[in-house]
């Protein structure tokens, strides 16, 4: 690298999420449909002559240990030449289920491609960081099995563009008791189809428990139902939900309505990729 590179961390969010049985090794068999925003966390590199990591933005506060964070750790899992100072606008909320760490480490992933090319086994490294980074890296829809980390491409992406609305009562949700939380019922596989089809006929099955444990993501779910989406789901874990529309008028009403009516909770439009 010579000059300064940048790549959005795109927001994840999970059209569809069904926990499947708890494995003896004690993480959950999976089946989730992957999809992102156009927008998330910023980031940009520039030489340097060590690695080096500066946050800033409204949830870098957020990050405890700034040199144990995610995107030093997925530069140290990747060979990509000269020092990199690497500067990281925080935008996304973190424990928030939209596998905001994750995203940065798949930007940073992105960046090294770009610059040095990726290792064959960049997806065993990826995986090693966490279960959403392999999705995040590709950051195309995709529908992930196991613990989330085996991916097989969506044939016909029919949601591309498509406005959306993500809001966080910025309420964090840890994932692991979401996870213990949840009653162990298999509710059925994962439909097949399209994008849009797969998205509206799956579900999220940590709703229920995320909701147990955090009642106002049942708020967040019940406002975005007032704003006519053909969809609003919770993502991941929680606590972010999001609200799909038909148009990008929809959707600029509906984010002008909760604005007006929760004016503290966080939110961002965009479309999905």
């Amino acid at each position: 690298m010579t000059a300064m590179i940048s790549e959005t961390a795109y927001a994840k969010i999970n059209l569809a999420l069904h926990v499947r049985r708890r494995r003896e090794d004690g993480y959950h068999e999976l089946e989730t449909l992957f999809a992102f925003v156009d927008a998330g966390d910023e980031l940009a590199a520039t030489p340097a002559d060590a690695d080096r990591l500066t946050t800033h933005g409204e949830f870098a506060a957020k990050i405890d240990d700034p040199f144990g964070n995610i995107v030093a750790k997925a530069l140290g899992a990747l060979p990509h030449g000269q020092g990199w100072a690497v500067d990281l606008e925080k935008r996304l909320p973190v424990a928030a289920g939209l596998g905001g760490g994750s995203a940065d480490a798949g930007a940073v992933f992105r960046m090294v491609e770009r610059t040095h090319g990726l290792p064959d086994d960049w997806h065993a490294r990826a995986a090693k960081l966490g279960a959403d980074v392999p999705a995040c890296v590709l950051s195309r829809p995709c529908i992930g099995t196991g613990t989330g980390t085996d991916l097989a491409e969506v044939a016909e992406n029919d949601l591309a563009g498509c406005p959306v609305l993500l809001v966080n009562p910025r309420v964090p949700v840890p994932t692991g008791p979401v996870f213990q939380a949840w009653d162990r019922i298999d509710r059925g596989g994962m439909p097949g189809g399209s994008l849009r089809e797969i998205a509206l006929h799956g579900r999220n099955d940590l709703e229920a428990p995320a909701i147990a444990i955090c009642p106002v993501v049942a708020d967040v779910l019940a406002a975005l139902g007032e704003t006519s989406p053909f969809l609003a789901r919770m993502s991941g874990s929680g606590a972010t939900c999001f609200a799909l529309y038909e148009s990008q008028q929809a959707l600029s009403e509906a984010a002008a309505r909760i604005a007006a009516s929760h004016p503290d909770w966080w939110q961002l439009s965009g479309s999905l990729r």
